[in-house]
């Protein structure tokens, strides 16, 4: 089968083109190019579209046993559904797990650091990972009551 294949395509040759790059063109720093994606991490995990498409409320209320109106962050009970600070909150939590993770990459790739700094730094990342993970456990528990139920 990938005989025929071959043959089908075996008079196309690619053409020979010598295209250069404007000259003001430059290739942007590592660190901006970290930052545009951090950016549209956070937007995308935050659920920037569904709150446009949908035009979701900021923040929920519910009237509690004495009848007053309380504010709510998070919309119970409904997996597809969210308030805009629910998924600001969320996604401040993957951005904090993802940059603990990054910094404990980068922890192993840099040879030259101080021990102390270096075993502080790690901390820090172990830290901000373990913290976005049971964060994101609680809002889980808080989003669905019965999910994680022992």
């Amino acid at each position: 089968m990938s005989d025929i294949i071959f043959n089908l395509y075996k008079f196309l040759e690619c053409p020979n083109l010598k295209l250069r790059c404007p000259s003001w063109v430059k290739t942007p720093s590592p660190m901006f190019v970290f930052t545009v994606i951090m950016i549209f991490y956070f937007g995308i995990t935050s659920g920037v579209i569904y709150d446009i498409v949908l035009e979701t409320p900021s923040i929920g209320s519910r009237v509690d046993a004495q009848g007053h109106s309380r504010p709510v962050a998070f919309l119970p009970n409904r997996i597809n559904g969210q308030y805009i600070m629910e998924g600001l909150a969320a996604s401040c939590m993957f951005a904090l797990g993802s940059g603990g993770f990054i910094m404990l990459d980068q922890l192993h790739s840099r040879q030259i650091m101080p021990r102390f700094t270096r075993m502080l730094l790690t901390g820090v990342a172990l830290l901000s990972a373990l913290v976005a993970f049971f964060v994101c456990r609680i809002f889980v528990k808080i989003k669905i009551p019965a999910y994680l139920a022992k």
